[in-house]
């Protein structure tokens, strides 16, 4: 199948050859044809499968059959949602890319940077909005944003809106869209929440599921590393040598890991920078494109700052530290191997990550290459556990603590015998 058979129209086919798209995805052979219908469609695609432009260029084929080219008269006709800054604007950048033969109008607004700029842009006229929630409300509270126009409502990354807490925000901007309404729900993981919530907003959807049996892509090469949780910073430090790895993103669990990472590498002459919650909007853009532009060779990235993150031809994701949520470990390497392409994940596991493991491997139902061949080999397989040993301290502690209780109330009653004996 090519885009060519999807019966897309001559400005959008111009634009995707300019990209150098020729075949479809299998989200976007099964998304596209039924979106341009005007059917709402409930799809479960995991990251890396393109389901930007399975949405994206549905909205714009519609919508320009009936383009206002006043730019006054523009109403907002269409609306994306979706939970980081990073992943917004992208999709605004996809938009204008897929659509820039058309005579339609995108733009995105986000927080963490001031409003001004973005109010104009809307007071300008847009006809597709790309947002996230907080900053959606915000300007919708405000008086600059009506909903009463849109068309086609896109949810996207439903699963992550729920771990982020923004489900609540969702129901408070879908109570002022209109009830006639498109509806695009996507979502990597469909746990019962979304299913409700799907429910809730979609009308005799057709759902799409993308290769449910095998979520991470076969084009991407895995593969583990058994090391000591001390020697994780070494390992990786060797791992860098490779020259083969110019560039790669590495996940970490925690902002003050990434920060800590950063730090290693760039002693040790690496190029690196983080990109997570506690960093500016400046700040995160500007790591962003220096890693795109090759200026940085690292990314340090938490899961949540992660999402959005789109880097053609990212051929490495390295696990610093393997993910306690199986989903999250394909969300990961789904950075790379994007679209078909080749791609590399390689994962640093110790001791008590080898659960998260076990649970990962049964996800994707196949069992990670290990890689033997490094100096940094797992000694210490039983390390003692945080909880046990907490409790385990807890227990000396209420212990000692009784023991010091029975002492005091030893020598309150034998104070009172004396007493009672002087009298």
């Amino acid at each position: 199948m090519t885009f060519n058979s999807l019966h897309l129209i001559d400005p959008i086919l111009k634009s995707l050859k300019e990209l150098g798209y020729t075949q479809p995805t299998p989200v976007q052979s099964k998304a596209i044809p039924i979106a341009l219908k005007g059917t709402d469609v409930l799809a479960s695609a995991q990251t890396g499968t393109g389901k930007t432009a399975a949405f994206a260029i549905p909205i714009l084929q519609n919508l320009s059959s009936s383009t206002d080219t006043n730019q006054r008269n523009r109403k907002i006709r269409s609306l994306v949602v979706t939970p980081t800054r990073e992943l917004a604007i992208q999709i605004d950048e996809s938009l204008k890319n897929y659509g820039r033969y058309t005579d339609l109008r995108s733009t995105v607004i986000f927080g963490g940077v001031n409003q001004k700029k973005q109010v104009k842009e809307l007071n300008r006229g847009v006809d597709i909005l790309t947002a996230t929630p907080g900053r959606l409300l915000d300007l919708m509270n405000q008086g600059h944003i009506s909903l009463r126009d849109v068309e086609v409502f896109v949810l996207d990354e439903a699963d992550r809106m729920l771990d982020m807490g923004f489900i609540h925000d969702v129901k408070k901007i879908m109570a002022d869209l209109p009830k006639k309404r498109q509806t695009l729900f996507f979502s990597a993981t469909m746990p019962r929440e979304i299913v409700s919530l799907s429910n809730s907003i979609l009308h005799n959807p057709v759902k799409i599921e993308i290769t449910p049996n095998e979520p991470t892509v076969e084009a991407i090469s895995q593969g583990i590393y058994f090391v000591d949780k001390g020697n994780k910073k070494q390992l990786l430090l060797d791992v860098l040598q490779d020259s083969e790895i110019e560039s790669a993103l590495v996940f970490t669990r925690t902002k003050h890991g990434a920060n800590k990472i950063v730090k290693l590498l760039n002693k040790n002459s690496i190029e690196a920078e983080a990109i997570h919650g506690n960093k500016s909007q400046t700040a995160r853009q500007r790591a962003l494109g220096n890693f795109k532009d090759q200026k940085t060779r690292i990314l340090v990235a938490t899961d949540i700052a992660a999402r959005g993150i789109d880097v053609d031809e990212l051929k490495h994701v390295i696990n610093y530290e393997i993910p306690n949520i199986p989903e999250t470990y394909v969300h990961r390497i789904g950075r790379t191997g994007r679209a078909g392409a080749n791609g590399t994940a390689l994962s640093f596991c110790d001791a008590v990550e080898k659960e998260y493991l076990r649970d990962i491997e049964k996800l994707i139902g196949k069992n990670i290459p290990v890689v033997d061949d490094h100096e940094y080999p797992l000694v210490d397989h039983n390390p003692p556990d945080p909880k046990n040993q907490q409790n385990s301290n807890n227990g000396k502690s209420r212990k000692n603590n009784n023991k010091s209780r029975n002492q005091q109330k030893s020598r309150s009653t034998s104070g009172r015998k004396r007493k009672r004996s002087r009298n």
